[in-house]
């Protein structure tokens, strides 16, 4: 009888559970036929009010920075405006649609921090303009590091920023086959370079008829970068060495103490070298350069050169580094040297007793080194000197003669120097074999 109860317990759970079971299935599938997935809210399968809260601040979050992601990602249309001769930034602006107002102000604007009658031809100015047509800002590429900023989102705001740079060095050497210039774009130096390099030298060689075949050149110069930018610049030359057969130039780029970037040699000595004003010890000045009564002829002439007296036989001493291009007999002006100093200076002396052992056309000589001796030979009244400078073959009066001076290194400074041309010549030669 026992096992009958227990028997009869156990179905009646049985049953009553698939009853229960199956009135619940029954009023869930009557739900899903009411209500359709779209209208089905995440927050509804959420049972803490805490953690609804904070999903709905995620939300509003990640669609505040799509936002402001798309807004300071708008593309503007960059129109590129090259500066052309004759052209004013106010004829540039007439292309934009520019009230005459608003165009005003912009100009009157920038004038305060760069005054536009400095633009230059070819220059750069960067519009960047919206999808609607209108400029939001302008940019002046002033030099290779600075830009002029014009921001015209809403009050007119003109900044000069400094771009960041870096540079590298970089080094060349080649021979000359051609001219010192063809040769150089050949080897891929770059013109700007080529230029400096002549000029750098321009004092110690005549690039027409010094260079000879197998010269050998060799320089290093700055290559400088610029921030989120492309391209790049070329800074100063940092070494230069020019060898002729057994004679070599070379020059280091250096900051002197009181401020100047310069040229010198391995011993301190300046690149630049003035020409002498007086090419003689002791000597008084008789007669000054212009018109004057010529003391033989008697009429009035033109004098293209200042005149020392001297005693006959006083040293006379080269103006300046160069070459002999002609020393011997020449008419009226006697005994006669004339020195090629670099492409555009020359010096003549004239009435000379003789020359110094050795001083002959094409022969090198060093400012300050003798070259002949005060006498009165050709059309002259008595022993002096005639002297002349000769600028791009016309004479021009010596004391009024403008030239830098040339500086020589000393003490702590040539120490710093020395120093420092090791470096430059570690570097150049590293470049050139890595």
């Amino acid at each position: 009888m026992a096992l009958n109860y227990k028997n009869t317990t156990l179905l009646f759970l049985v049953i009553t559970g698939f009853l229960i079971f199956s009135l619940n299935a029954y009023k869930l599938n009557s739900y899903n036929k009411n209500i359709s997935l779209k209208e089905i809210n995440p927050t509804q399968f959420i049972e803490s009010p805490k953690e609804q809260k904070q999903l709905s601040k995620n939300k509003t979050e990640n669609l505040f920075d799509e936002f402001t992601k798309t807004k300071n990602n708008i593309k503007y249309k960059k129109t590129i405006v090259i500066v052309k001769k004759g052209e004013t930034f106010s004829k540039i602006l007439d292309n934009f649609n520019f009230e005459n107002k608003k165009k005003f102000e912009i100009i009157n604007s920038i004038n305060k921090i760069f005054d536009l009658r400095g633009l230059n031809v070819n220059q750069k100015i960067i519009f960047l303009v919206n999808d609607k047509k209108i400029v939001k800002q302008i940019i002046f590429e002033l030099d290779y590091k600075t830009n002029l900023i014009v921001d015209l989102d809403s009050n007119i705001n003109v900044i000069k920023k400094e771009l960041e740079t870096f540079s590298e060095i970089e080094s060349k050497e080649y021979l000359i086959t051609n001219s010192l210039y063809s040769d150089g774009i050949n080897n891929n130096i770059p013109n700007q370079i080529l230029i400096k390099l002549i000029q750098l030298f321009s004092f110690d060689l005549d690039f027409q008829r010094d260079i000879r075949k197998d010269t050998q050149v060799s320089v290093s110069y700055e290559k400088i970068f610029t921030e989120n930018e492309n391209k790049y610049f070329f800074g100063d030359i940092q070494y230069a060495r020019v060898t002729i057969k057994n004679n070599t130039l070379e020059y280091f780029k250096f900051l002197t103490d009181d401020g100047y970037i310069d040229y010198f040699n391995r011993e301190g000595k300046n690149v630049k070298k003035s020409i002498l004003k007086t090419p003689l010890d002791g000597a008084k000045l008789s007669s000054t350069y212009g018109m004057r009564k010529h003391p033989i002829s008697g009429f009035n002439k033109m004098h293209k050169g200042i005149d020392f007296a001297a005693p006959q036989g006083t040293p006379v001493y080269a103006g300046g580094n160069g070459v002999i291009e002609m020393a011997g007999r020449n008419g009226g002006y006697g005994n006669y040297i004339r020195i090629r100093h670099n492409n555009e200076y020359k010096t003549a002396y004239a009435h000379l007793s003789g020359f110094k052992k050795g001083i002959s056309k094409g022969v090198r000589v060093n400012q300050g080194e003798v070259i002949g001796y005060v006498g009165s030979t050709g059309r002259s009244t008595g022993p002096h000197l005639h002297y002349e400078i000769i600028y791009q073959n016309k004479q021009i009066n010596p004391l009024t003669l403008k030239l830098p001076s040339g500086k020589i290194l000393e003490g702590k400074e040539l120490e710093r120097f020395k120093k420092n041309h090791k470096l430059i010549l570690a570097n150049h030669l590293n470049n050139l074999f890595e």
